[in-house]
């Protein structure tokens, strides 16, 4: 497969798992294109494996806990208003996903990447070990402690300011 066919094919599913785990569409579309970037200059040996779209899968988790970026990231650089989330249009669905995905993004990192692994990706305890370079003991125990937290988030919501 040439690489412009994959970009096609694989750039929105890579767009949508990297939203999930980042939590930031800003972000995700940076993480995608710098890893796209990457995967076009080595694209002659990547096309060659028997899964190049898990490996580029495991290059957008890898560039998503590196240090270097995370430090980057989270200099803020100016004054920015928050960001208010609603209901768009009335859609309970897009209310609930949005909510979530606030919830996990309260999950500390390598917690967030388990669980969008193993829910979001639907991988197993064995493949999300290798990719996070842990245990798979690890990574029961890092999903056990990030569904735990997010139990609590969901039982005791924020509470919302009356103004």
């Amino acid at each position: 497969m040439e690489f412009a066919e994959y970009v096609v094919l694989q750039r929105p599913a890579l767009m949508r798992f990297a939203t999930v785990l980042t939590g930031q569409p800003w972000l995700a579309d940076d993480v995608v294109s710098d890893v796209l970037g990457r995967a076009y200059e080595r694209w002659d040996r990547i096309s060659r494996l028997a899964e190049p779209h898990a490996y580029v899968r495991r290059m957008v988790v890898n560039d998503y806990l590196s240090w270097r970026r995370r430090l980057t990231r989270t200099i803020p650089r100016a004054d920015v208003e928050p960001h208010l989330t609603g209901m768009g249009d009335g859609a309970q669905e897009r209310a609930e996903r949005d909510a979530m995905i606030q919830r996990l993004a309260g999950l500390p990192r390598k917690q967030r990447t388990a669980v969008v692994l193993r829910y979001y990706a639907g991988l197993p305890d064995a493949e999300i070990a290798e990719q996070l370079g842990c245990r798979e003991s690890t990574v029961r125990s890092q999903i056990a402690r990030a569904l735990a937290a997010l139990r609590i988030t969901m039982t005791n919501p924020p509470l919302v300011e009356m103004r």
